[in-house]
């Protein structure tokens, strides 16, 4: 298998969405990850590219994590100008009274 720290300086990218930065692979990689998966479905992919697939692989699951660690973050911990207007939303919910219906 190729580690998968071996694409560290060529093959990720950060790329910005709603405000989070996220772990991507660059074009290049990618576009090597889908042409090393279709020879592995047709049956042709050789011992080198498949060590090189698990690689690209692992990579993809590391990025997986790391991307759903700091998407999660960001809900969790908001910033100091989004707390404050958290907690006046909550702090205007908080005296609601129920209905009698």
């Amino acid at each position: 298998m190729i580690e998968p720290s071996y694409w560290l300086g060529t093959g990720i990218k950060l790329e910005k969405v709603n405000n989070l930065n996220f772990f991507k692979f660059t074009d290049e990689l990618q576009a090597r990850s889908d042409e090393l998966l279709e020879r592995s479905k047709s049956g042709l992919i050789t011992v080198e590219e498949k060590a090189e697939l698990d690689g690209i692989s692992d990579l993809a699951q590391i990025f997986t994590y790391a991307n759903s660690v700091l998407a999660a973050e960001s809900k969790w911990f908001p910033n100091p100008s989004e707390k404050s207007s958290l907690t006046e939303q909550n702090t205007s919910a908080n005296i609601a009274t129920p209905q009698n219906l």
